[in-house]
Parts: structure tokens; sequence; C-alpha cells
């Protein structure tokens, strides 16, 4: 005979074993209530949620009518993400989908219960937000922005454009665990290339102030810029700084160049936001982020601003011009 506290542990762990249901299973008829945990403001990232939106429209949602949306914004204080987290699974949302590392770290700390998907993550892996791409397991799931040799074909720009680069610094988060591994990357692409490569991070502005100090007494002849919140809500000051310093700098994403940077090469993160629609829209319809694998970037952008590089005294090689998928004169 099995006691009642030996059938009550029995039950216990039953349930938490339990896979996570979905949309479907539990709320039929009911509206899907969408949660998006926003990293930095809503003037920052609404071009990129718009994206997210028109992913949407296309599979026939529309908003207030057919899906409901909660979004909540960290305004680039991280150490707001897990409130805002927890805000929204006590409102219940039925998915919550975030981009960052850190906003996703804290999505998965808040819960085990609602599902999660990601827009975009440096490095999914290696900060245990999913514990592989192929079987991601758990409640999280979506789109990776890591892909092969981006910093080895990153660098070869820089080579093209400054071909007597010798030195050479990335200005990134250091408290953004998704970094890291871009940075390593990096940093083995400069050495194998025999470039001297100093580790220019920073976690808040007087940091960056700090870096700014530092990268003027070591007159880098190149420099890499992270797409991450931090770098993002800092970038008037980072452009500032670069032109100032007439450094010429390739950045990972091509909002830097639009607002006045020299190059860009990285995934589009409009496509991203775009397919996170689809790992949501799979999710309603019954999907488990568990079987759903993580996704890596099939579309990459290499954006050139001439106007910059007149500036600095550069000119642009017909085998980049060629390559651009934007050139912005």
């Amino acid at each position: 005979m099995i006691d009642r506290r030996t059938l009550l542990i029995a039950l216990g762990t039953a349930a938490g074993a339990a896979p996570l249901k979905s949309f479907a299973q539990q709320h039929s008829g009911k509206l899907p209530r969408i949660g998006w945990l926003v990293p930095t403001t809503q003037a920052e990232w609404d071009s990129l949620l718009e994206e997210y939106r028109r992913g949407m429209r296309e599979l026939g949602y529309i908003e207030g009518r057919t899906v409901e949306t909660e979004y909540v914004y960290a305004d680039g204080q991280f150490d707001r993400l897990p409130g805002l987290a927890a805000k929204l699974v006590e409102h219940k949302v039925d998915i919550i989908v975030t981009a960052s590392t850190p906003a996703s770290l804290a999505a998965k700390q808040a819960t085990t219960k609602i599902p999660i998907v990601f827009a975009a993550s440096s490095d999914p892996i290696s900060t245990g937000v999913v514990a592989s791409l192929a079987h991601p397991g758990g409640n999280v799931t979506g789109l990776s922005l890591m892909a092969s040799d981006l910093s080895a074909k990153r660098l070869e720009l820089i080579h093209t454009l400054v071909p007597r680069v010798s030195r050479m610094a990335v200005l990134w988060d250091s408290s953004n665990p998704g970094m890291a591994l871009r940075v390593r990357e990096m940093k083995a692409a400069a050495e194998q290339s025999k470039v001297g490569f100093f580790d220019a991070g920073a976690h808040d502005l007087d940091g960056l102030e700090a870096m700014f100090a530092e990268l003027s007494k070591r007159h880098p002849e190149a420099l890499l810029v992270t797409a991450e919140p931090f770098t993002m809500e800092h970038r008037a000051r980072i452009l500032d700084f670069m032109m100032r310093n007439a450094i010429p700098c390739m950045y990972e994403e091509s909002r830097f160049v639009e607002a006045g940077g020299l190059m860009s090469y990285g995934p589009s993160v409009r496509d991203l936001f775009r397919r996170s629609a689809v790992y949501v829209d799979k999710i309603i319809k019954g999907a488990n982020p568990a079987d759903l694998p993580v996704e890596q970037p099939t579309k990459f952008e290499l954006v050139i601003n001439l106007k910059t590089a007149k500036a600095l005294g550069l000119t642009v090689p017909e085998s980049i011009l060629v390559r651009a998928d934007k050139v912005i004169e």
C-alpha cells in the first residue's frame, strides 16, 4: 500500500515532469496573449517590433481581433528585466517574446511553464538559454545571431577597406554574456591575421567614457562595435567618438551605418524579428518549444556609408561596393 506522503511526492514529480501544454490545448476559443519583453526603449526598437508585427500580419493575425500583445520596456536598464519578466508571468501571457541574451535569461528565470521565443540571441547555447540548437529542450526556442566565420569575414572586410591595419579593438558590453564568445572569436581572427587586439569592454556610461579615453591613447587603426542594447543606447556617443578620432569602424548592425557609421556586416536583425512570428504562430497552433529547433541567420547584409568613408579619407574599393546590399551616399 502507498502512503499519502509517497503518493503526494509521486504526483508532484509527475506534474513537474509533465510537458508544456500548448496554447491550443489549454485555451480553446480564447485570444492568444503575447508578452514582449523589450530590453531597450520603445523608440529604439519600434522599427524591429514593427517587423515582428508585419510577420504576424503575414500569418493572418490582427492585433486586438485575433491576438493581444502586451509590451514592457526595460529602457536599457538590465536590472529591470527580471521584474518585467515576472510582471508578464503575473499577467498570465501565453507566450513571452524577447531578444538579447540578458532579456532571454530573465524570461527563462521567471517561468518554466510559459513558452518563450527569442527573436535574436547572440550565443544561446553557452549562455544557457537553450541546451542545443537542434533540441532546445525546456520552454525556450527562437533565432540565434550566431553564424560561422562572421568574425573572419568582418576582419577581411576591414583589411580590404583599411589594408594596413596592425592594431584593432572591439567595443562591447562586458556585462552581456552573449557577447563574450563573439569577442573571443574576433580576438582569434585578429591573432591569426597577426593584428594586435584590444578588448574595450564596458558596461555603463562611466566605463564607456573610460574606454574612449583608453582608445584615444592606444590609437587603434580599426574598431569593431557589437550590436546589443547597451551599444545601441549609446550609439550617438560612439559614432561621435569614432568620427572625432577618425577611426574606421565596422559595426555588426546596419542601424549604426544608417546613423552615420562607416560599414556594417552581419545578420539582418529585421529579418530575424519578422521570422520570430513564425515561432509564435507554431506555438499558438500547438507546437512545443522544446521540439522547435533554434534557427541560425539566413540573410546577411553588408552596408557602406560613402559619405562617412569620404570624411575619413577612405576610398571604398569596387570589390566591396559590388558586394554591398546597401550603399548610403
